[in-house]
């Protein structure tokens, strides 16, 4: 008798230890995918867990791009001449056909174009009075090259700030719910550090490229400038010597 109790024992146990193995087993593939869940977190969620500090970043990174696109547009453009516009320039100046060289300056869309053309407008005045005239005309077009640049420097600067903000604002939240629940649990403490230091990566990769973008166009603008300087000089060097 005690023999039969300690098989039926052995027997309900065995079936217990199935049962919770089957248990265990049949709630592992739901903790898996709840895993894989959340290891493979999307754009639109990483944005959404930085919180409303994230919407400022994103104005910003839509800035960037905007006027980067529109600037490096405009200095492409005023980089572009034909290499034998000074050369055309040259004989309609020797042939005294001022007429012809003012309709070829105002035909291209160039910011040296421009300046030849008002130095051509004052030829036979003092050359001093020439060379001031298109020095002014050189410093609006320079102006009109840079507008928009400050920006993109101005962002550079401040979007790690909104990062670094957003990161510590979250930092603050999270200390506060630790003081309430009395919780001081990794998991309560990790996710809220890591959910809030999305903000400070937005906000240095929108910097980053902000910075990128500026120092680009400011070394496409140095190229132009020194075409308009080129220009300039040879245009001088041609009243100087129209006969050569």
């Amino acid at each position: 008798m005690f023999n039969s109790i300690l098989l039926q024992g052995i027997v309900t146990g065995t079936a217990a230890v199935v049962d919770t193995a089957k248990n265990v087993a049949s709630q592992m593939p739901i903790q898996d995918a709840a895993a894989k869940q959340e290891a493979h977190l999307s754009l639109l969620d990483l944005i959404i867990k930085g919180g409303w500090i994230m919407l400022p970043i994103g104005i910003l990174s839509v800035l960037t791009i905007y006027y980067f696109i529109e600037r490096l547009m405009v200095i492409s453009k005023a980089s572009k001449l034909d290499k034998n516009f000074i050369n055309n320039i040259k004989d309609y100046i020797t042939n005294g056909n001022m007429d012809a060289a003012k309709i070829l300056c105002k035909s291209t869309a160039s910011p040296a174009a421009r300046m030849i053309e008002k130095g051509i407008t004052r030829i036979g005045k003092p050359i001093k009075e020439i060379e001031e005239a298109m020095d002014n005309i050189g410093k609006l077009e320079i102006n009109r090259m840079e507008k928009n640049l400050s920006i993109l420097s101005l962002i550079g600067r401040i979007a790690p700030i909104f990062g670094f903000v957003g990161t510590i604002a979250g930092v603050i939240k999270i200390f506060y719910d630790i003081s309430l629940t009395d919780n001081i649990s990794i998991g309560v403490i990790s996710t809220g550090l890591y959910q809030k230091m999305i903000t400070s990566a937005s906000g240095l990769v929108v910097g980053l490229i902000a910075f990128i973008a500026y120092y680009v166009l400011n070394g496409m603008l140095d190229k132009t400038i020194n075409k308009m300087e080129t220009a300039a000089v040879e245009f001088l060097d041609i009243l100087h010597g129209p006969g050569k």
